[in-house]
């Protein structure tokens, strides 16, 4: 992985930056000419990491950040959401149905969970993005 990302994005931690960070990697995936399948696996994965820093990571009045890295590294793109956050915990009043982690882990070629060296929580993915998804 480079040194420094090729994008990155910090925003308040808000449903209506979700859509922004879609956005973002739409374009990215463009500049990249990823295939429609692998584009939408990625935008989707991004999708669900990213909602559930906005409902899981701050209290109900706490706006925090959400941070979020990619990185392109031998046709491997390398995905980091970030947030300084309360961490992965259970919540039993959750609004989900508890299926965006199993769905990023079915989505992506591998996931991580886990704290950085600022322990702030980190979902890590990476998709491939040679030419083999091609139809």
């Amino acid at each position: 992985m480079t040194a420094t990302p090729d994008l990155e994005l910090k925003l308040p931690a808000r449903a209506e930056n979700v859509a922004v960070v879609r956005h973002a990697f739409g374009g990215f995936a463009e500049a990249l000419t990823v295939d429609e399948q692998t584009l939408a696996d990625i935008k989707l994965a991004v999708t669900e990491a990213c909602t559930n820093v906005v409902i899981h990571a701050y209290e109900r009045d706490d706006i925090g950040d959400l941070e979020v890295d990619a990185s392109i590294d031998d046709q491997l793109l390398t995905v980091v959401i970030r947030d300084n956050g309360r961490g992965i915990v259970p919540r039993p009043d959750s609004p989900g149905l508890g299926l965006g982690l199993p769905l990023i882990a079915t989505l992506a070629e591998t996931l991580e969970l886990g704290k950085d060296g600022d322990e702030h929580t980190e979902v890590r993915m990476t998709f491939r993005l040679d030419e083999e998804h091609e139809v």
